[in-house]
């Protein structure tokens, strides 16, 4: 009796060890994968930020330029300088090399939908230092301007954004801009007639809808690096070169720009007006002591 007793009591320990065993063989439950959704909301390429309600897009593009007979990148005629004369030191060609990104987001809120927009570009160009001994100290000495020396290049901010309610606020297109925003098919920058600002300005704008493909749009934009030329005054004598340094004062007021802009099946139509406010410095500068004129980029 004792001995089957001992059998039971053995067996029942047995089982115990290997129902312990198997507990412990099992697997513990991992989290859930939590995958990427697709957001349909704001056409294709969105995708929504996971743990959140935003949509993000990213994109941009990648370009390589190749400009023959030019003075400058980007289709630039040969209009001026050693390519304009045409003599023994311009270059046959001139080369260009850029990645462009972009980073789109879209929150919905109570309030209506809120936007952010960026891109930057990465460029490389052709050093374009002339050899001509006229411009060869400025071009390749200790002062030189240029910027896509070799193992480096040019980082450049084109658009920062936020828009909301038919507002923008940030570095966008001018509503004083072309339809096209500078030159069609982002290929030429030489067209005549209009402004050119292609990498946007700092403004502040409004876009009403009116239905039936009618918008209007105002806005405040901040003048000093794209809307500025030269305010000379003659008085302080010439320079070398026939010019006077740019007598520009200032800013004082941003441009009031606003369009009203039609777009429908059978194309679009814009028209647009600009007013900017021109002050002059004093009238003690030399040719050489009055400030520089502004410069963009493209």
């Amino acid at each position: 009796m004792k001995m089957v007793k001992s059998l039971v009591l053995g067996s029942a320990a047995g089982l115990i060890a290997m129902s312990g065993a198997q507990a412990a063989d099992l697997p513990v439950k991992a989290k859930a994968v939590e995958y990427v959704r697709i957001c349909s909301l704001y056409g294709a390429g969105f995708f929504y930020i996971p743990g959140t309600d935003t949509c993000i897009k990213l994109g941009g593009y990648l370009r390589v330029d190749t400009t023959f007979n030019g003075s400058g990148v980007q289709d630039n005629p040969a209009w001026n300088g050693d390519s304009g004369q045409v003599n023994r030191y311009r270059d046959y060609f001139i080369t260009r090399s850029r990645i462009a990104l972009t980073v789109d987001t879209r929150t919905a809120t109570e309030y209506g939908v809120v936007r952010t927009f960026g891109q930057g570009d990465f460029t490389f160009d052709t050093l374009g230092a002339s050899r001509n001994p006229n411009n060869l100290a400025t071009n390749l000495g200790p002062n030189s301007q240029l910027l896509s020396t070799p193992g480096s290049g040019v980082t450049v901010v084109e658009f920062l954004f936020i828009q909301f309610a038919g507002f923008t606020f940030g570095k966008s297109a001018s509503a004083y801009s072309t339809p096209w925003h500078g030159y069609p098919g982002n290929n030429s920058s030489n067209l005549l007639g209009g402004n050119d600002n292609v990498t946007g300005v700092s403004n502040i704008q409004y876009t009403a809808q009116f239905g039936n493909g009618v918008s209007g749009t105002i806005g405040l934009d901040d003048p000093v690096v794209y809307e500025r030329t030269s305010v000379y005054n003659l008085a302080t004598g010439l320079n070398a070169t026939g010019t006077t340094g740019s007598a520009y004062a200032g800013a004082h007021v941003p441009d009031i720009v606003g369009n009203i802009r039609i777009d429908q099946a059978w194309g679009l139509f814009q028209i647009s007006a600009a007013a900017h406010n021109v002050d002059a410095s004093y009238n003690i500068l030399t040719a050489t002591s009055a400030a520089p004129t502004a410069t963009r980029w493209a």
